[in-house]
């Protein structure tokens, strides 16, 4: 008798395992969002105005000389208002990797892309927001 209760003991607890790790939310499920505008809003525009000025004199001081002013392309550079570079084909972290890493050519003829190190992470994040932005104007998304 005191075998068959340890084995009901056994599958009850093995049953009530199951049940929580089955029904237990993903992590992070329950978590608030973070603070901030929803998807797709726009920040405050005298921020967003601020930050694309800065996004540009960065393009312009440190990408321009091979991808043109304004993006559009030089002899020796792609230009990024193409749709081959529009959100839906290459994402934000495309350019902050091509920005670490370089990128080998692979939609173009102008050889590989070289890392720029001296352009760290918070500054690619502004010259992408620029880009991005020459883009829309442009109406590729």
């Amino acid at each position: 008798m005191r075998q068959g209760a340890i084995w009901g003991a056994v599958l009850v607890a093995g049953f009530a395992a199951a049940v929580y790790f089955t029904r237990r939310e993903p992590p992070g499920a329950l978590a608030p969002p973070p603070p901030g505008p929803a998807r797709g809003q726009l920040a405050p525009s005298s921020s967003r105005e601020a930050d694309l000025a800065h996004g540009k004199a960065l393009f312009e001081r440190s990408c321009m000389i091979c991808h043109g002013p304004e993006g559009r392309g030089t002899q020796v550079g792609p230009g990024l208002v193409n749709a081959i570079y529009a959100p839906s084909h290459h994402a934000d972290e495309a350019f902050h990797l091509a920005v670490q890493r370089g990128v080998k050519a692979h939609h173009w003829r102008f050889g590989d892309m070289p890392p720029v190190p001296d352009v760290p992470p918070d500054q690619v994040k502004l010259i992408t927001a620029y880009v991005r932005d020459l883009q829309k104007k442009a109406g590729l998304f």
